[in-house]
């Protein structure tokens, strides 16, 4: 044995027998952190510089190490470096956490790609040759199960919970159906004898329908186990002509609760996989538009069919006005008023606010508006309101009638038509809600 060797045998002896061996932490100092990674594991020391017996002596605290799992051993060298350093942080962050730090790495990669330092931690490239202190650690590192304790588990597959499960079987009885349904439409009985050479092609041409005369002289149809299969640049699909399995399918595709209603784009990618009719896009996009749970249940987003009429404009103020009622409101004021009458003049966009209540009928609204509203408008040209039953009621109309003021009532769910109405309401309620919603002098008298 030579001297190189007693002496490393000495030292290690002394080592391992001298007390302590660990530096208990201390958190007032900065720490030291080294970390490698090598082909079979990743190894890291943490250290820190005290002093001891009057000198600086750098020491470790503790080391941790575990063998890489088969995911990561497709790593390059500066990726395992990074993974090294990510495990280390989080399974040594109870030391780290709230410290200054120095990280010692033997890559310049790493360095690179980790410049952007943080507050507390500074990475710091240590060449390989004396970068010693973790390399045994990574090179013979700790089995990566639960006993070790720096354990990283295996990252499971994640478990999809099956809630159900839809199986579709067609049975021979599904395709014998196909097969008979051939010889119900005369223009398919044709093709299929073309198909199998027993009757001559200027047959088909005058007998067969125009749909069918096309995709044959393009060559898309071929017969297989007796089934017409109709092929096109992407797909080969199943012919079907009996009317009956059409519908079938139809509400397979978009009635089952695994179709859900979605769409007719939807429902159409569907078919085109699995199968083919002539004019079978126009009989999916008329399936989906007569479905009744589609109608009750989807909202229309598309352009609003026909032309809304232009509503004639106001040459003079308080020409053209326009009416509309607001209720539901707590009760206000001297009168316990709870609900008030808009009217907005088009031409000059005034507005004017009356206070009623809602058990008020129509004979109570035409005083109330002869009183405040006339007696310094004039007689107005045209209302325009919606159908409330005071706007439609008879005294209304008869006491508009004699005035020659015409009345223009919004069709039903067409709010749009007294918009200046509706949009000076939204602002008041607005108004409302944010600045006197709980003031109990809202609606009174004196404010009008």
């Amino acid at each position: 044995m030579n001297v190189d060797r007693v002496k490393a045998f000495e030292s290690l002896r002394q080592a391992l027998t001298t007390s302590p061996l660990l530096l208990m932490p201390d958190f007032k100092l900065p720490f030291k952190l080294y970390i490698d990674s090598s082909g079979d594991g990743l190894g890291a020391a943490l250290h820190q510089v005290q002093i001891i017996n009057d000198k600086p002596v750098e020491g470790p605290i503790c080391f941790i190490s575990r063998q890489i799992k088969p995911t990561e051993a497709r790593y390059g060298e500066s990726q395992m470096e990074c993974l090294c350093l990510v495990w280390a942080l989080e399974k040594l962050n109870y030391f780290l956490e709230g410290c200054n730090f120095e990280v010692i790495v033997d890559c310049t990669t790493v360095k690179s790609l980790l410049s952007t330092n943080t507050s507390n931690m500074t990475i710091v490239h240590k060449d390989g040759n004396i970068h010693k202190n973790v390399d045994g650690i990574s090179i013979w590192a700790l089995p990566n199960n639960i006993d070790n304790p720096s354990y990283v588990p295996e990252e499971a597959s994640p478990q999809i919970p099956i809630e159900e499960i839809s199986v579709t079987d067609l049975n021979t009885t599904f395709f014998e159906e196909v097969r008979n349904s051939y010889t119900q439409y005369k223009g398919c009985s044709i093709l299929c004898q073309l198909l199998t050479k027993d009757c001559k092609e200027i047959f088909l041409i005058h007998s067969s329908d125009e749909i069918w005369r096309k995709s044959y002289d393009e060559g898309r149809f071929h017969v297989l186990d007796g089934i017409i299969n109709h092929r096109t640049k992407h797909t080969c699909v199943m012919t079907v002509v009996n009317r009956s399995l059409i519908n079938l399918l139809l509400k397979e595709w978009n009635d089952s609760p695994f179709s859900g209603h979605l769409s007719e784009d939807i429902t159409r990618e569907k078919v085109k996989t699995c199968m083919w009719w002539p004019m079978w896009q126009k009989d999916i996009a008329e399936y989906c538009k007569t479905c009744d749970r589609c109608k009750k249940a989807k909202k229309s987003s598309g352009k609003r069919l026909g032309n809304m009429i232009k509503i004639q404009e106001p040459s003079i103020p308080w020409e053209i006005v326009h009416m509309d009622w607001v209720n539901g409101l707590p009760p206000g004021g001297d009168r316990g008023y709870n609900a008030f009458l808009v009217i907005v003049d088009r031409f000059s966009k005034t507005s004017i606010f009356l206070p009623f209540h809602k058990e008020d009928t129509a004979m109570d609204t035409a005083f109330l508006i002869w009183n405040r509203v006339i007696t310094w408008t004039g007689i107005f040209t045209n209302i325009i309101s919606d159908r409330d039953h005071k706007f439609a009621s008879a005294l209304w109309t008869n006491l508009h009638q004699l005035f020659g003021t015409k009345l223009s009532f919004s069709a039903a769910c067409h709010p749009q038509t007294d918009g200046l109405a509706e949009r000076m309401i939204q602002t008041v309620r607005c108004g409302y809600e944010t600045l006197i919603k709980n003031q109990v002098l809202f609606l009174s008298s004196k404010f009008l």
